[in-house]
């Protein structure tokens, strides 16, 4: 379970997120909407741990974030994987090296890299993409490789900060699709989003934040400012 309880972050005294309070079950699909600058990138921050609060607790797994020690707080994230708008792939690697890396660096076996390697590929429908370069790949491609990145390491929840805002409308289905297949394999997914068709379209729960609070949280919810 993900709880935020009364968090608050602010810069130079400018709040971002003003005492907002919400919690999320495993294997929820949860949405969090707002216009630019709303704080759904800051609210992605806190929850990896890379900021901290100004006030408040955020809890994952009965664990206040900001009070992990710096080895706990790396464990706590290989439970995260996360997929940026902007891919962040290795542009020198294949697509099949990109995804093997991030578990060379944590020093896993061979054997198991190339079969957790290959069911993510398949999984992202990569597989025949496996020796291509990020160059030779789509955007949609490139970002649905960012998925497998994320995944890799069988994460219990996969953040997706804005991943469609640099795909046209057919990539943006198919890597919303995907998502929604990581989901229902038992992962808790959070979409932080301003798309307002893809909200739409998901019928999930939709929590809304304008002007840095929690404006609605609706079970299946819209994309309502």
């Amino acid at each position: 379970m993900i709880k935020f309880k009364n968090v608050s972050r602010a810069y130079s005294s400018t709040p971002v997120l003003d005492d907002i309070s919400f919690e999320i079950q495993d294997g929820e699909f949860v949405s969090i909407v707002g216009r630019s600058g709303a704080g759904k990138s800051t609210l992605v921050k806190l929850l990896l741990g890379i900021e901290t609060p100004s006030s408040g607790e955020i809890i994952i797994d009965g664990c206040n974030v900001s009070q992990l020690k710096p080895i706990e707080l790396s464990q706590l994230r290989q439970k995260i994987g996360v997929v940026y708008q902007d891919y962040r792939l290795l542009q020198n690697k294949t697509v099949y090296e990109n995804v093997a890396y991030v578990m060379q660096v944590q020093g896993k076996n061979e054997e198991r890299i190339k079969e957790e390697a290959e069911k993510v590929l398949e999984i992202t429908g990569l597989s025949d993409k496996a020796d291509n370069f990020p160059d030779q790949l789509s955007g949609g491609e490139q970002q649905r490789l960012a998925v497998a990145r994320a995944i890799i390491n069988q994460p219990d929840v996969v953040i997706a900060d804005e991943p469609t805002g640099n795909l046209d409308p057919y990539n943006t289905y198919e890597v919303i699709s995907l998502l929604v297949k990581i989901n229902t394999l038992g992962k808790t997914v959070i979409l932080a989003s301003h798309d307002k068709e893809v909200i739409n379209k998901l019928k999930k729960r939709v929590i809304t934040l304008d002007g840095g609070k929690v404006i609605r949280d609706d079970k299946i919810g819209q994309f309502i400012l």
